[in-house]
């Protein structure tokens, strides 16, 4: 069974986006959000789909 994506209202920095997506895909929160980071610096998408995923995503 799979760990439905909803953001936490426990376990967050900012919006819950990156704990939710580790949690659904069952990895750690600390690469989401290093990943995260990195694309904001190097790459510029991040922050766009960080955005849309803290609309899309429900809240726990």
């Amino acid at each position: 069974m799979t760990t439905p994506l909803v953001r936490s209202r426990d376990d967050r920095m900012i919006a819950g986006v990156c704990r939710a997506v580790a949690r659904r895909f069952d990895i750690s929160t600390t690469l989401v959000r290093v990943l995260t980071v990195v694309g904001v610096f190097f790459f510029g998408w991040a922050i766009p789909a960080y955005i849309a995923a803290w609309i899309i995503i429900p809240r726990d």
